[in-house]
């Protein structure tokens, strides 16, 4: 078992939070040119699946790749295929299609989860790294029944808001920025700004429960032009 998965799980049953502790981010790594996406997305409605070379040897993609659900124990990290793209030291996993450009919207419905995390990665992001503790990633966590805006290693934490059982994300590339979205209203809940300066996929992070994705959705019209 990864050490980063071991102190994730005592710092749960201690009741820390892991953000709070203090994370080396480690500079972007160049990835072989191996890597194949299903295309470029450059316009609107996003449609993706959950890319299985990308996964920790702890999560299970299901549903054609569309949900991922975290197991305790998981696979024997020696008895998975061996791949510079995938996480090994934290429970992650990317979207399939990188992202260039345009403005995106997609869902995810939580269950029986109380420790995520949803956002966007650089596709080149350090696999050593957790998303949202280094500035390749932007992330909205949720850990100890509480909100935060993740990057960089930085928490900023958000108020009133609950445990949704779906959440939105929206993202518009070339204003640099990510949202949060009530999907009942639809209204954005919080925005976390960023430069953006290469390819993007979907990242997530599971440490309990499962999440399932919604790709393929039109924007809802409440959000234009925010």
């Amino acid at each position: 078992m990864a050490m980063h998965e071991i102190i994730a799980r005592f710092c749960r049953l201690t009741g820390r939070n892991i953000c709070s502790l203090s994370v080396k981010c480690t500079r972007n790594t160049t990835l072989p040119a191996s890597r194949r996406y299903i295309s470029r997305s450059t316009g609107n409605s996003i449609q993706f699946r959950l890319d299985e070379r990308t996964a920790h040897s702890s999560l299970d993609l299901f549903k054609k790749d569309t949900g991922v659900i975290y197991r305790m124990l998981g696979l024997d990290p020696s008895h998975v295929q061996d791949n510079p793209e995938r996480f090994r030291d934290w429970a992650v996993v990317f979207g399939s299609e990188e992202i260039t450009g345009g403005r995106h919207y997609w869902e995810v419905t939580v269950k029986r989860s109380q420790e995520f995390r949803l956002g966007v990665a650089e596709a080149k992001m350090a696999r050593e790294d957790c998303i949202g503790t280094n500035a390749a990633s932007w992330v909205f966590g949720y850990t100890q029944r509480k909100w935060s805006a993740m990057t960089s290693n930085k928490m900023v934490p958000l108020q009133l808001v609950g445990k949704p059982e779906r959440v939105g994300v929206l993202l518009d590339y070339e204003a640099g920025l990510l949202a949060l979205v009530d999907t009942e209203r639809p209204k954005i809940i919080h925005s976390i700004r960023g430069r953006f300066r290469g390819p993007l996929c979907p990242a997530f992070g599971l440490w309990d429960g499962e999440l399932l994705t919604h790709s393929g959705l039109e924007e809802p019209e409440s959000l234009v032009g925010c």
